[in-house]
């Protein structure tokens, strides 16, 4: 591990002028990260931020630490090259929803089943804010959009779901203006592997308000499930909990103070993945903080180790490995005129 290193919030802003909209939910989750990244106790020299294309993609310039603004959807695809490079750096993929789950999707699932240590920050906006308004991977059936201006008829991806599914051992939500976001962000960092965290941020000027019925403050309290591990499921000031349904294998909503209401295990595979799908249409809250958590083997550490091995006993020789096998020499012919 890293020697712990003392900073303050303002060592990791950078002197570039940060060029948001107005009131983007982006702002938040940048200072978020900023004031989070002194209580890492981790060195800027050592730490990367690595972006694909999008409004979210902007973050390495304000980050004063190293950095890649790269192509759209590649994020994970330079990370997974910087990891392997040097594994002692601490690696930060900063993406859309747009730019990890459309082009860049099965760059994301395969950085998730490697199991790359990195944390992965997804800014779900439902919609694709750079490029002016189009509907996105995760925008909601009938969201109109320059794209689709009868409404959507796909159906969207649900990104915990999808990383659930491409076997990441590390899934979380947050919100970018919530106060508990820096500890879902600490989290995500403790844990050795790819951490994937969904950030719910809004767009003020293409998708402005799409996820008021939880985050809007008269909301917020009866909508909002904040998990914590071994501790009960309760929402709505306590009043309400998640408990089981054995008949029917699903969550169902009970009070409070019933002796059924689960506690939460991040390890239990099964029950993440109905928190991730509860929907509020159905009376259920929205699942945030760490949804599932069960730690293996990353893929950078089992690259050295197989590197080490097969280099055991063996000298480095450049000539003999370019001279292996089968090679010839051509002969310069004399000059004729």
């Amino acid at each position: 591990m890293n020697e712990m290193t003392t900073t303050t919030a303002k060592d990791w802003a950078s002197d570039q002028e940060v060029r948001w909209c107005p009131g983007c939910g982006d702002y938040a989750v940048l200072k978020a990260v900023q004031r989070t990244m002194p209580d890492l106790g981790v060195a800027r020299e050592k730490t990367v931020f690595i972006s694909g294309i999008g409004c979210s993609s902007r973050f390495p310039y304000y980050m004063a630490s190293y950095g890649f603004h790269t192509i759209h959807g590649r994020a994970p695809a330079i990370a997974t090259g910087v990891k392997l490079a040097n594994p002692e750096l601490d690696v930060w993929i900063i993406t859309g929803d747009g730019d990890a789950l459309s082009i860049g999707g099965n760059h994301t699932m395969h950085v998730l089943r490697r199991n790359l240590d990195c944390q992965i920050l997804l800014f779900n906006n439902e919609i694709y804010g750079l490029t002016k308004g189009q509907y996105s991977p995760t925008s909601r059936l009938g969201t109109r959009s320059p794209s689709t201006p009868f409404g959507s008829i796909d159906r969207p991806i649900t990104p915990c779901m999808f990383a659930l599914g491409s076997g990441a051992r590390f899934i979380a939500r947050g919100i970018d203006v919530h106060k508990n976001l820096p500890d879902v962000l600490k989290a995500a960092h403790a844990h050795r592997g790819a951490s994937f965290i969904e950030i719910y941020q809004n767009c003020i000027v293409y998708n402005d308000e799409v996820f008021s019925s939880f985050t809007e403050k008269q909301n917020a309290a009866h909508m909002q499930l904040w998990l914590q591990p071994g501790e009960k499921m309760r929402f709505d000031a306590g009043t309400k909990g998640l408990a089981l349904d054995s008949e029917a294998l699903a969550l169902k909503v009970v009070a409070g103070d019933d002796p059924s209401v689960i506690v939460h295990n991040p390890k239990n595979r099964g029950i993440a993945a109905m928190l991730i799908e509860m929907r509020q249409d159905e009376g259920f809250p929205v699942a945030l903080g760490v949804i599932y958590e069960d730690p293996r083997p990353t893929f950078e550490s089992a690259v050295v180790e197989q590197n080490a091995k097969a280099a055991e006993g063996k000298t480095p020789d450049l000539q003999a490995l370019v001279s292996k096998g089968q090679t010839w020499q051509v002969e310069k012919e004399p000059h004729k005129l």
